[in-house]
C-alpha cells in the first residue's frame, strides 16, 4: 500500500540531560524506493531542555513538532511517536550519522549542520475560499473504542437533504486531507463532490491531527469502527438523506469499505479507489517487484528480495505462535543480511539491532493482519452498488490483477451492479504518470484526475438519482 510520511501534531517533548550543544538546522537526505526526500530538524534550548520541529520540504511540511527529543552525548533519539517516525543518530562532529525508522523501514540518514531553504511546490487544484458551499468542524464517537474522531462536513449550501459521502484513507497515519507530498486528494474530491451536490464527510485517522487514539494498536478492523461511527454520525444530521450515504475508500480504505458495507445494510453504495482484490502478501510481493524495476533495482536484487519476502509471508500464513514466529523471520533476515552485500547495517547500528528492528516492523498487528487478509470472501457478500476505479500505472496496488479479483468476486456473489474501469495512464494517487514510480508523486503538479473525479460523480448520481 501507499506510504504516508508526515503529518502534524501537537505535542509536548521530554528531554534529557546534554552536555554537547547540538541546537540549530539539521539536515539530511532520506533515500527510500527511489526517491530522495530531504528532512529538516530545528532543534533549540529552551528553559526545559531541548525543543525540536521538522520539516520535510519535499512533501512541502514544515513545522511538525516531535513528540520526544533526547541526547545522551554523544547519541541523539528524536520520535515523533503519532506517526511512529523515530531518528537515532550517533554525533560525529560535524554531522549526525544514524538511522530513520517508520512504519516497517529503516533506512540510513547524515544530518548535517545546515540549512534548507522552504521551496514551494505548486498544486494548482487545490480549492480557494471562499468556498460555494458550506464547510463545518465536526467530532463524533467511536463509542466501541472510547475515541473521538474530527473531521470536516461540506454541504452543498441550499437548504435540503442530500447523499453523503464517507472518505477513508489508506495506509499510514493520515490527516482528513489523506496529504502527501503536498498533495491533498481528500480535499480535491470534497470540494468536486460537494460542488456537485454531494455531501462529504473527511476525519482524521485515529490518534492523527485532533482524533484521540492509538493508531499503532489498530488493524483494519479497529478503522473499520471508525468508519460505522461515521455512517451514525452523518445519519443524525438534518442535511443527509439518510438512505443515501456511501463510502469512498482509496488503498487500504478499498479494502475497508467492503467490510463495512457487508456489516451495515445502510450503506447504499461504495466507490474502491485503488481498492485491493488479492490477499495482502501477493499484492506486496507484486507491488516490491514493480516498484523495485522502475527504481532500478537489479534482476538478481529483486529475485533475491521476493525469494526472502515469500518465506517470510509464508511463515506468517502459517502460524500459530507469535513468539516463535518472530524467532523464525528474524533468522531469514539475519541470513539475507549475511549474503546480501546491498542489505548494509545503516551507521550506528548493529546487525542485531537491525534485524530485530526489521523483525519487529514486520510483524506489527496491522501488518499481520494486512498479509493475511484476503478481500474476495468479503467482496462476495457485497450487495450494494460498487464502483471500482484504478489507474493503469499503478505499481502499490496493480489494476491487472487486483480489478479482475475484485470484479470476479463480487459477481460471483451475485451483486449485478458493479462498475470496473482501469484509467489510462494514471498512477496509485489518481495522477497521470509516465511510469507511476511512487518516487513522481511529489513531482507531479496534479493530485487528483479530473477524468477519475468526473467518472466517480456521475456514478454516484446515478445511484442516488
Amino acid at each position: 500500500m501507499k506510504k504516508h510520511v508526515f503529518l502534524t501534531c501537537i505535542l509536548f517533548l521530554t528531554v534529557s540531560a546534554f552536555s554537547q550543544d547540538i541546537s540549530g538546522t539539521w539536515n539530511g537526505l532520506l533515500k527510500v524506493q527511489g526517491m530522495q526526500l530531504r528532512l529538516v530538524f530545528h532543534i533549540s534550548k529552551t528553559d526545559q531542555g531541548l525543543d525540536a520541529k521538522m520539516d520535510s520540504p519535499d512533501q512541502s511540511a514544515f513545522g511538525i513538532p516531535v513528540s520526544k527529543i533526547e541526547y545522551n552525548e554523544p547519541e541523539l533519539t528524536i520520535e515523533v511517536s503519532n506517526i511512529a517516525l523515530k531518528y537515532t543518530g550517533t554525533y560525529m562532529t560535524d554531522s549526525i550519522v544514524g538511522t530513520f525508522t517508520q512504519i516497517g523501514q529503516s533506512i540510513p540518514l547524515v544530518l548535517r549542520h545546515e540549512a534548507v531553504k522552504k521551496e514551494t511546490v505548486k498544486r494548482p487544484q487545490d480549492p480557494v475560499q471562499p468556498y460555494p458551499y458550506k464547510e463545518k468542524e465536526v467530532t463524533f464517537e467511536n463509542k466501541k473504542d472510547d475515541i473521538t474522531l474530527a473531521g470536516t462536513l461540506t454541504l452543498p449550501s441550499a437548504e435540503g437533504k442530500y447523499p453523503a459521502v464517507i472518505l477513508i484513507t489508506g495506509s499510514g497515519p493520515q490527516d482528513r486531507n489523506e496529504e502527501i507530498f503536498g498533495h491533498k486528494p481528500f480535499l480535491i474530491i470534497a470540494d468536486y463532490l460537494t460542488r456537485h451536490g454531494i455531501a462529504v464527510l473527511r476525519y482524521d485517522d485515529r490518534g492523527v491531527g485532533k482524533s484521540t487514539g492509538d493508531f499503532q494498536a489498530a488493524t483494519s478492523n479497529d478503522f473499520v469502527k471508525d468508519v460505522e461511527s461515521a455512517l451514525d454520525f452523518l445519519k443524525t444530521q438534518t442535511s443527509i438523506d439518510p438512505k443515501k450515504i456511501g463510502l469512498i475508500g482509496h488503498s487500504e480504505g478499498g479494502l475497508i469499505a467492503p467490510i463495512v458495507a457487508d456489516d451495515r445494510p445502510d450503506v447504499d453504495f461504495i466507490v474502491l479507489l485503488a481498492g485491493p482484490g488479492l490477499r495482502g502478501d501477493k499484492i506486496l510481493l507484486e507491488q516490491q517487484k514493480l516498484i523495485g524495476k522502475v527504481s532500478g533495482m537489479s534482476d538478481n536484487d529483486i529475485a533475491a528480495q521476493q525469494s526472502n519476502n515469500k518465506k517470510i509471508f509464508d511463515l506468517i500464513l502459517n502460524a500459530r505462535d507469535t513468539t516463535g514466529l518472530k524467532n523464525q523471520i528474524r533468522a531469514i533476515i539475519s541470513n539475507a543480511v549475511n549474503k546480501n552485500a546491498n542489505m548494509t547495517v545503516p551507521p550506528g547500528m548493529d546487525k542485531a539491532n537491525f534485524v530485530k528492528m526489521q523483525t519487529d516492523a514486520i510483524t506489527t498487528p496491522w501488518m499481520l493482519n494486512f498479509i493475511k487478509y484476503n478481500p474476495a470472501p468479503t467482496l462476495e457478500k457485497v450487495k450494494c452498488p460498487v464502483l471500482a476505479l484504478n489507474g493503469e500505472n499503478d505499481l502499490q496496488v496493480p489494476p491487472k490483477d487486483n480489478l479482475p479479483a475484485i470484479e470476479l468476486a463480487l459477481k460471483k456473489g451475485g451483486n449485478k451492479n458493479v462498475t470496473v474501469k482501469e484509467l489510462t495512464g494514471l498512477n496509485h494517487l489518481f495522477q497521470h504518470s509516465e511510469t507511476g514510480n511512487p518516487a513522481d508523486y511529489g513531482k507531479i503538479e496534479e493530485t487528483f484526475s479530473p477524468e477519475a473525479l468526473e467518472i466517480m460523480t456521475n456514478w454516484i448520481k446515478e445511484q442516488t438519482n
